[in-house]
């Protein structure tokens, strides 16, 4: 069975969807693979180093027309006519908002795995995409804050005086919001956290920041992890016991977003307008929507003095590891199904994880979640 490997063409994509490393372990378990020139190379992988390990490079119809079409973002629409009916094709997909690009792949009978879908269960921690990139998008936030910021992070105590730490609120105590608090703790700042999950508390504090206590009434998560969605007078409690701690912080980091939908506004402009000059602000959310008044994506915006980032595809940033972290989940996500003696995958209808993820196949759309959008339900 073939793997296909497209170079991206999302506009600054960094990205591959398939290492050396990895694709020498696809090759001793029975596939040929083949990948378009160039495609590794933005994030530091020459064609040469997957010519070591036995993989062939090609054009991109010869990757389009593999069995296996393995990329980090969804594909282009012109694209799907190129596709083999019956292939598998595995990516970021957006599923609840890409309709029109869904229904395209389901009719070119193109069986497509949306990596957002994973679960997020224990089995299938090795293969959730979402959480490898959140990762290290939280430690960009703090790299990109600490460039940006008059301040550094850690207290100094010198002859000509004592510098105080750098004071840092993260907004969201998920995957990437603990790595972000991690980070700006490894750099030396004071860190204090909110998140509308109180479960997640001891996890803030076990990382030696200060869990800022708001009381939302019943919130709680998801049964995947994710908070869940405040009602507008949750939101609004939320805004007003972050504005003392916004106005004294030096850098405020939002992680906030919601799976499938657009992300809450949660730190409004007259927050930003409280901070002093200098300031920095990380929207993390800006692609969907953003939870900043006033960010805008893949632009830095002043508003009185203070720096409001919203740049996009921030694991981009670290594209190598970012493209290790993510080859690892298809690697584990394909190895979990293939049978090495028979060489043959198995995606059976019935499995969890096949039932989350694979939205497409046989020439409809087979998730249910996305079918219920889709029909209005």
């Amino acid at each position: 069975m073939q793997i296909g490997v497209p170079k991206e063409t999302w506009p600054g994509e960094l990205r591959t969807a398939l290492v050396p490393l990895n694709a020498k372990k696809f090759i001793g378990a029975g596939f040929s693979i083949c990948v378009e020139s160039g495609a590794g190379e933005a994030a530091g992988f020459r064609d040469a180093d997957y010519q070591e390990v036995g993989v062939s490079i090609s054009d991109r119809a010869t990757t389009l027309a593999a069995e296996i079409v393995l990329r980090v973002r969804k594909p282009a629409a012109e694209q799907v006519a190129s596709l083999k009916s019956g292939a598998l094709s595995i990516s970021f997909l957006d599923p609840f908002n890409e309709k029109e690009l869904v229904e395209s792949m389901a009719s070119q009978g193109v069986t497509a795995i949306s990596m957002e879908m994973i679960p997020r269960t224990t089995r299938a921690q090795k293969m959730d995409a979402l959480s490898s990139q959140a990762n290290l998008a939280g430690y960009v936030t703090v790299i990109q804050a600490a460039f940006h910021s008059p301040k550094i992070f850690p207290m100094m105590m010198t002859p000509a005086g004592t510098i105080p730490p750098a004071r840092v609120f993260v907004i969201g105590a998920g995957v990437a919001g603990l790595q972000a608090i991690a980070t700006a703790k490894r750099l030396g700042a004071r860190v204090e956290a909110f998140d509308t999950r109180p479960v997640v508390a001891e996890q803030v504090q076990s990382l030696g920041a200060k869990f800022v206590d708001i009381d939302l009434g019943d919130t709680g998560q998801t049964e995947q992890g994710y908070a869940k969605e405040l009602t507008p007078e949750q939101i609004e409690r939320q805004r007003e016991g972050q504005k003392k701690v916004i106005a004294q912080s030096d850098v405020v980091i939002t992680t906030a977003q919601l799976f499938g939908r657009p992300a809450p506004i949660i730190v409004s402009a007259d927050m930003v307008e409280s901070m002093k000059p200098g300031s920095v602000v990380i929207d993390m959310a800006v692609e969907t929507g953003g939870n900043v008044e006033g960010s805008v994506l893949d632009q830095v915006t002043d508003i009185n003095g203070v720096k409001v980032i919203g740049q996009g595809n921030l694991p981009s940033d670290v594209a190598r590891n970012a493209s290790e972290m993510y080859s690892n989940n298809l690697f584990n996500l394909l190895d979990e199904f293939w049978d090495v003696e028979s060489k043959t995958l198995n995606l059976d209808p019935e499995d969890e994880i096949v039932q989350n993820c694979v939205i497409t196949r046989d020439g409809s759309i087979v998730n249910d979640t996305i079918k219920n959008i889709y029909n209005g339900a």
